[in-house]
């Protein structure tokens, strides 16, 4: 089924956002097509699609090594910049607060929860304000919140983390916050760091 994701209607469908949010926002490097499909949670074919696309309209480079097709973003176009800066507001929270948080010890599990992952979901609405993060584990408390700024500049909105233990999380619990979170939508970051 194809749906045009709430947060950014301009783009085809939410496998068209994650994959620039990918490939754009992290413009130094270079993914496979199965890495790609992996990240994106989608078939080959469907990433081999979208790739096609962009690269005959001039967003995406793509080079053959081996038996393998290498994808970048290209960067040397005026719409780099434009498009980078609308996708990393739109669709960058996930691959960002991943990356980071992956570098971050004691990070077991972390999701966006809130209006972001609410509009992510196909829920219609406003562009979020700001984005909630929850994060499972425990990671020294300012390194977070140096984390959270940092990635917040780059989303040019706040990032709020709220930090809670395993214990906690795993839980069944009559805390009106964590009840809150379960009951509406949640976006999980991947943070392996195979794909990024």
């Amino acid at each position: 089924m194809k749906v045009t994701p709430s947060m950014l209607p301009l783009l085809r469908s939410r496998t068209q956002g994650e994959l620039l949010a990918l490939l754009l926002l992290h413009p130094e490097r270079e993914y496979s097509i199965t890495e790609l499909a992996e990240a994106c949670g989608v078939t080959h074919t469907a990433i081999v699609r979208e790739v096609d696309r962009l690269v005959v309209g001039g967003i995406l480079d793509d080079r053959r090594m081996g038996r393998n097709r290498l994808v970048k973003a290209r960067t040397n176009t005026p719409v780099y910049r434009p498009l980078s800066d609308l996708i990393a507001v739109t669709f960058g929270p996930m691959p960002l607060l991943a990356d980071a948080l992956s570098q971050l010890a004691g990070v077991n599990q972390a999701y966006i929860y809130g209006s972001w992952a609410a509009r992510y979901n196909g829920e219609p609405g406003p562009p979020p304000g700001d984005i909630d993060v929850l994060v499972v584990g425990s990671p020294d408390a300012d390194a977070l919140f140096d984390l959270a700024e940092q990635v917040g500049r780059r989303l040019s909105r706040e990032v709020n983390v709220h930090r809670i233990s395993p214990e906690s999380w795993a839980a069944s619990t009559t805390d009106p916050f964590l009840t809150s979170v379960r009951e509406r939508p949640l976006v999980q970051l991947n943070l392996d760091q195979e794909t990024r």
